[in-house]
């Protein structure tokens, strides 16, 4: 399996672990606020193949404590259980960063106790979700199946969602709510403008905005919180 990225250790990406972050190529949404979209698209060049990841991490036992996985979209990749199976025998913990439209490889990974940690992209309420993702049309029937697998509690896990002004308002956070009743916890994150989002016009709401948006979203998920706004 190719790397596409190492970011060498990181405290904030993988929660209550010295990790380091391994981004994987490639992407099945089209989402114009990506961060990342140097992994969608391709043009992002493979930095190593899994086997110098390994010796990495080898390196690094007692340094790092877990492994956090994204991209891109991780669960397009067929051999990552593999992967993660030879991470957890090293002893690392392991995160799963996913758009949440691979139900299936999300069931294999918590079934065989692959990851500890899954934090799953909304990215909007549902009769935006299409245009939010940069797509014409996207069934949210995988999208559904993966909220009730994470919302089964077989795994520690977060819903999140970059609020971006051009895509949200009060009453989507009020449709992600209903939807997401019952979730263990959601966070709302601020989007930040950088060089690799794909799409120029994009900016954050208000600060005001966001604490209210997730004023509303508490209504449904109590344990709704706002990253990275101070």
């Amino acid at each position: 399996m190719k790397i596409h990225g190492l970011q060498k250790m990181t405290l904030l990406d993988f929660p209550g672990h010295v990790a380091c972050t391994v981004f994987t190529g490639g992407c099945d949404l089209r989402c114009p606020f990506c961060h990342n979209f140097e992994l969608v698209d391709g043009t992002a060049p493979a930095i190593m193949e899994e086997e110098e990841l390994l010796s990495f991490l080898e390196k690094r036992r007692g340094l790092l404590d877990g492994v956090a996985f994204t991209g891109g979209e991780p669960c397009l990749q067929k051999n990552l259980p593999e992967l993660m199976r030879k991470i957890r025998e090293m002893g690392f913990a392991i995160k799963l960063d996913t758009n949440g439209n691979h139900p299936d490889m999300l069931e294999k990974m918590i079934s065989e106790g692959l990851v500890d940690y899954v934090a799953m992209d909304i990215k909007n309420s549902p009769e935006k979700y299409a245009v939010t993702c940069g797509l014409e049309t996207l069934d949210l029937t995988k999208i559904r199946q993966s909220v009730e697998i994470l919302k089964s509690g077989r795994v520690d896990y977060e819903f999140r969602t970059t609020v971006v002004a051009q895509f949200h308002e009060e009453n989507d956070f009020r449709l992600i709510g209903q939807w997401l009743r019952g979730a263990k916890r959601y966070f709302l994150q601020s989007f930040t403008d950088r060089d690799s989002v794909p799409y120029g016009g994009m900016s954050a709401p208000s600060r005001e905005e966001i604490f209210r948006y997730a004023q509303i979203a508490q209504e449904n998920i109590p344990d709704t919180q706002v990253r990275g706004v101070d």
